[in-house]
C-alpha cells in the first residue's frame, strides 16, 4: 500500500538533505576497499520461454510492451502500475496478442514486491521514475528473478553498490536498458573500432542534449503538476542523465574490460532557461517561473580513464536546441562525429575533409543490423529499442552472458552523484569507485554480436 503522504514527503526530504550533505566530500582513496569481494556469475540454463513482469506502463512502458510481444519466446505474465487503467490497457494488449491475460498489480507504490514474491517470473523489467529503479531491481533479484531497468540504473554511489552486491549475492542478471548502444551508427562505429580503422582511441565526446521543456515530461499541460523529472531538476545540479551518450562510447573504449573510468571533473552553468520559459508561458508570478532550479542549464563533465583516454560528457535539457548525443570518437587513425554523421579516416578520406558516414555503411555496417534491419527499422527510436530487447531475450533463452551487466550499469550511472560532488566543490576531481574490484584488468572486451 502507499505510504501516507506526510511520511513520503519526509523520506524524500531526508533523502534530499542526505544527498546535499554527501556532495561536500569526494570519495576518499580506498573508500570502497572494504566492500565484500564477490562476483556475478553469468551462466544460466537456457530458457525455452522468458516469463516477464513489466513494472511501469507509462509512455515508455507502453512503447516497449508491443516490442516484447513481438519477440519469440516471450510471455508477459504480470504487469504493474500505480494507475489501474494503464494496467487494464496492458492486460488487453497482451490478450490481443494471443497470450493469457497477465496478472495486474496496482495496489500502490510497493505492490511490485508482491509481484516479485508471488509470480513465477524469469525477468522483472523496470520502466518507472528513477528513484524506484534500484528498489525494484533489488526486490526482483532477491526473489530469484533477473532484473532489467531503464536508465539511469541508479542515482547514488550507495545505490550502485547495492545493485552490484545484490546481483553478486543472488547470482542474477541486472541489466540497464541502454537503447542507444544499439543505434545503427553507434554499432557501425563500434564495428569499425574493432577492425582498427580509428587506430588507438584517445578521446570521445558524448552527451544528452535534448530540449525537454515542451514534451510533457516536466509538468502537466496547465502547469499545475510538477512531474518527477522536473523535480530532479529542482533538487540536483550535475550530469543527471549520463548514459545515453556515454554507453556507446564506453563500449568503444573497453570500459571495465581492459580500462575503467578513473576520475571526473564537472561544471554547470547558471540556471535561467526554465524560469524564462515558464514566465513567458504562464506569467512572471507563476510558481514555475519563480522556482529556484538547482540544475544548471548546461553541464559538462570531463572523464579520464586509467588508460589515459578522455571523454567530454554534456547535459543540456533546459534551453532551446536541436537534439544531439554528440557521439564523437577520435583515435590515432581517424575521427567520427555524429549529429550530423560524418567521418574522416587517415589514408582513406580526402585530406582535411569530412566524408558522409554512409559512404562506409555497406562495408562496415554492424552484422546485427545487417541481419535484422527488416525487423528492427522503425521499431522504437529507429530500431534500437527492438534490438536491445531482442538481445536481452536471446541471452536469457540461450543461457549466454548479456551484452551489458550490472557493472556497466553502475559505472555509467554513478556519474549522477559524482558529477554533483564535483560541481558542489568548485569542479574538483572526484574518483570513480571500481565496481569490478580490479577485474576490469582481465575482463575480455565485447565482441561483435550477430543475430
Amino acid at each position: 500500500m502507499s505510504e501516507p503522504s506526510t511520511r513520503r514527503q519526509f523520506l524524500e526530504l531526508a533523502a534530499a538533505v542526505g544527498t546535499t550533505t554527501a556532495l561536500g566530500a569526494a570519495t576518499a582513496p580506498g573508500e570502497e576497499v572494504s566492500r565484500a569481494v564477490g562476483r556475478q556469475e553469468n551462466q544460466f540454463k537456457p530458457l525455452d520461454e522468458v516469463r516477464i513482469g513489466l513494472v511501469g506502463i507509462g509512455s515508455r512502458g507502453s512503447n516497449l510492451l508491443p516490442l516484447l510481444l513481438d519477440l519469440e519466446g516471450v510471455k508477459i505474465q504480470a504487469v504493474g502500475d500505480l494507475v489501474e487503467s494503464r494496467v487494464d490497457w496492458a492486460q488487453n494488449q497482451v490478450e490481443a496478442a494471443g497470450q493469457r491475460r497477465p496478472t495486474g498489480y496496482s495496489r500502490g507504490e510497493y505492490d511490485f514486491r508482491r509481484m516479485c514474491n508471488e509470480e513465477d517470473l524469469d525477468l522483472v523489467m523496470v520502466v518507472t521514475p528513477w528513484r524506484w529503479h534500484v528498489p525494484m531491481c533489488v526486490a526482483a533479484m532477491e526473489a530469484g528473478k533477473h532484473a532489467a531497468t531503464e536508465v539511469p540504473a541508479a542515482t547514488t554511489v550507495d545505490e550502485c553498490w547495492q545493485m552490484v552486491e545484490t546481483a553478486e549475492k543472488t547470482k542474477r542478471h541486472c541489466v540497464m536498458l541502454e537503447n542507444c548502444c544499439y543505434g545503427r551508427p553507434e554499432m557501425m562505429i563500434f564495428n569499425m573500432v574493432r577492425q582498427g580503422l580509428f587506430g588507438e582511441l584517445v578521446h570521445a565526446r558524448a552527451g544528452y542534449m535534448h530540449d525537454l521543456r515542451m514534451d510533457g515530461e516536466l509538468i502537466s499541460p496547465d502547469g499545475g503538476e510538477v512531474r518527477w523529472r522536473l523535480d530532479n531538476m529542482i533538487r540536483h545540479n550535475g550530469n543527471i542523465y549520463p548514459t545515453h551518450g556515454l554507453g556507446p562510447v564506453a563500449q568503444c573504449m573497453d570500459i571495465d574490460r581492459g580500462d575503467r573510468f578513473d576520475y571526473l571533473v564537472s561544471m554547470s552553468s547558471k540556471s535561467a532557461g526554465l524560469n524564462a520559459f515558464y514566465a513567458e508561458r504562464f506569467g512572471d508570478d507563476q510558481p514555475l517561473a519563480t522556482q529556484q532550479y538547482a540544475l544548471g542549464d548546461v553541464n559538462f563533465t570531463l572523464i579520464r580513464t586509467v588508460g589515459g583516454k578522455t571523454i567530454t560528457l554534456g547535459h543540456d535539457t533546459q534551453l532551446p536546441r536541436p537534439y544531439s548525443r554528440m557521439s564523437m570518437v577520435q583515435g590515432t587513425k581517424g575521427i567520427y562525429q555524429g549529429y550530423p554523421d560524418r567521418i574522416h579516416l587517415e589514408d582513406r578520406s580526402p585530406a582535411h575533409e569530412w566524408e558522409k558516414l554512409e559512404v562506409y555503411q555497406q562495408e562496415y555496417d554492424h552484422p546485427l543490423w545487417q541481419q535484422l534491419v527488416d525487423r528492427a527499422e522503425g521499431r522504437g527510436h529507429g530500431g534500437m529499442d527492438f534490438l536491445e530487447l531482442y538481445r536481452l531475450v536471446k541471452a536469457l533463452r540461450s543461457g549466454t552472458p548479456t551484452d551489458w551487466n550490472v557493472y556497466d550499469a553502475a559505472s555509467w550511472s554513478v556519474i549522477f552523484e559524482l558529477s554533483q560532488r564535483s560541481v558542489a566543490n568548485k569542479s574538483r576531481p572526484v574518483d570513480f569507485p571500481d565496481f569490478t574490484r580490479g577485474r576490469w584488468k582481465t575482463n575480455p572486451p565485447l565482441g561483435i554480436v550477430t543475430a
